[in-house]
């Protein structure tokens, strides 16, 4: 594992970087907001909406969001930052984790206008970690 980052910071690694922390800082709120209300009270999101789920409440949603999508992210934009191999292949499973959310989302709840565009930021963060000035800053394939 690398220690420091082998080449600079181009215009690619500050793209994957800024989709990740955009990414955690949306999910982290989200996410925390259904934890501390998993009525959907706060988020004025009846639980209705969930049927056809597994779930009863937006507790266990929320903790995936908060967790698997807003944390992960964010520990994925540090190990980017510095330059860390695991942090390339995390952004790419945070990328591919937010793809297969909101498909399944998609398919199990009420279709909402913005869902798009959360499969749409998962499938930038993949296609802003493929550059190979991001795989370099990241030392994959040294």
């Amino acid at each position: 594992m690398s220690t420091a980052p082998a080449a600079p910071r181009t215009i690619a690694v500050w793209i994957l970087l800024a989709l990740l922390v955009v990414q955690a800082i949306g999910a982290i709120g989200g996410g925390g907001v259904l934890v501390i209300s998993p009525d959907g009270d706060l988020m004025q999101m009846p639980v209705s909406q969930l049927e056809g789920s597994p779930f009863d409440s937006f507790l266990v949603p929320g903790l995936i969001l908060l967790i698997v999508l807003g944390i992960l992210p964010l520990v994925a934009a540090i190990g980017v930052w510095f330059g860390q191999t695991w942090a390339w292949w995390l952004a790419g499973v945070v990328g591919c984790g937010l793809v297969i959310w909101i498909t399944v989302e998609m398919m199990i709840i009420d279709y909402h206008w913005l869902m798009p565009t959360y499969g749409a930021m998962g499938l930038a963060i993949i296609l802003a970690a493929l550059p190979r000035s991001v795989r370099r800053y990241c030392g994959v394939g040294r």
